[in-house]
């Protein structure tokens, strides 16, 4: 098996030193060149797009979660491992959703980073265990007594426009038609045909089933 040839892409040099000694005496990684901006290894790419790029979140212009989607839209055989000391869960899930395979926390002692290169280039995916469960923790919780709609309030949500889910949570408030257009802003028929899309949509009869079938699962 080839090496994995890597690029660092981190803002403090102290860092990037370290990295380029850590790396530089195992065979099974090849330690390209180091980045103190995102900018700059996306260029590189362009001439030597490398197998995996460790990144790390905050950088001067382009941030790390910004950078990772575009390495993943154009590199989609690249993996970027994020290496940062953020345990926010926004930047664990934006980073996951962007494409990272991996999300390794700076200054863990209990990790072997080139361990985790290894894996992760072999197609497994790594996570530090308190930031899986913080992941985990916002996944929607299914209907679990139905196994053939266990997610059906994210169908239904997703379906729903910005508007319609606005024009619902008036609904559950009990709100006629007339006072949901004074709220919104807009005419009597056009919230009259706003309810009738969110009927249509939520397969119920009537305002009051959509209202009942939001609040039992949970869509607000």
């Amino acid at each position: 098996m080839n090496p994995v040839s890597m690029y660092v892409v981190d803002d403090y040099l102290l860092t990037r030193i370290a990295h380029r000694r850590y790396f530089s005496n195992d065979k099974e990684i090849r330690f390209l060149d180091d980045f103190g901006c995102a900018e700059e290894c996306l260029s590189a790419m362009v001439k030597n797009p490398a197998d995996m790029v460790l990144m790390d979140i905050e950088l001067p212009k382009m941030n790390g979660i910004e950078a990772t989607k575009l390495i993943k839209e154009k590199y989609p055989k690249t993996k970027v491992i994020i290496f940062t000391s953020h345990k926010d869960e926004h930047r664990v899930l934006a980073s996951l959703a962007c494409g990272a395979c991996g999300y390794v926390i700076k200054n863990n002692s209990n990790i072997d980073l080139k361990k985790i290169i290894k894996m992760v280039a072999k197609g497994e995916f790594w996570m530090d265990l308190e930031m899986a469960k913080m992941a985990f923790s916002y996944m929607p919780l299914p209907n679990a007594n139905d196994l053939e709609n266990l997610y059906e309030n994210r169908k239904i949500k997703n379906n729903l426009t910005a508007r319609e889910m606005q024009v619902l949570r008036l609904l559950i408030d009990g709100k006629t038609n007339s006072q949901i257009a004074k709220e919104i802003i807009v005419s009597t028929n056009t919230a009259k045909a706003h309810v009738g899309s969110i009927l249509t949509k939520m397969k119920v009869t009537d305002r009051v089933q959509a209202a009942v079938k939001a609040v039992r699962t949970n869509m607000f």
